[in-house]
């Protein structure tokens, strides 16, 4: 696991040398989420009730943008062959890139999202259920979309095309992140089965996405 560990943290240390892929994330979030009150009015209750929907799906969106550069840089200087070709399996290889994207993506989206929260009226006693479940949901985000940056490797202008391949693939975290907020706002109990239902999707994407993922980066290499 020495190579596992290595490779996860050398690609931390360049998304914090860059840092042009997850300003451009947390930008764009700012972004979408402050225009939304300047389109639909002042209405706070409007604000209020959709204030979770429009923060996941803002979150998904500002991930995709950085999506891309999880195996392209690799490719680009010759590493991404080495690694298929090195003694830790390609399935670990993948799976500490995507870790690393989760870590320095998903969980600055996820800690962001309750100052986000603050522009579209959601209810404070509500930041510690939307911290929770954006920390269980985002693993899916970043495991899930490593297949699409596997599969649009070699695809000139990918975006789109990793887009349409990854979004069906979030819509159960779309849904449960969503519902588990609601559940937490009318004080139901659902808001627990929902929170594990989020975290099953993710556990399962971080077992079966490093297998897809190196197999069409296999393909994509041969």
């Amino acid at each position: 696991m020495n190579g596992f560990f290595a490779l996860l943290r050398r690609d931390l240390m360049l998304a914090v040398r860059e840092g042009s892929a997850l300003g451009t994330a947390l930008g764009f979030y700012l972004v979408v989420v402050a225009m939304l009150p300047l389109g639909l009015g002042p209405d706070l209750k409007l604000l209020t009730r959709i204030a979770p929907g429009v923060l996941w799906i803002a979150l998904l969106l500002a991930a995709l943008l950085s999506l891309p550069r999880m195996f392209e840089a690799d490719h680009e200087d010759g590493s991404l062959e080495v690694m298929a070709t090195a003694p830790l399996p390609l399935e670990l290889a993948v799976a500490a890139k995507a870790l690393a994207h989760w870590i320095s993506t998903g969980i600055p989206l996820a800690l962001m999202a309750p100052v986000l929260g603050l522009m579209l009226n959601l209810e404070l006693s509500l930041t510690p259920a939307l911290v929770a479940t954006m920390l269980a949901g985002t693993p899916a985000v970043s495991f899930l979309g490593s297949i699409g940056a596997a599969l649009t490797l070699k695809a000139r202008r990918g975006g789109l095309l990793l887009a349409l391949l990854v979004l069906p693939l979030y819509v159960p975290t779309l849904i449960f992140g969503i519902s588990a907020i609601g559940f937490a706002g009318i004080g139901q109990d659902g808001f627990a089965a929902s929170l594990l239902v989020l975290m099953a999707v993710s556990v399962a994407s971080i077992a079966v996405a490093p297998v897809a993922a190196a197999a069409a980066l296999r393909l994509q290499l041969s």
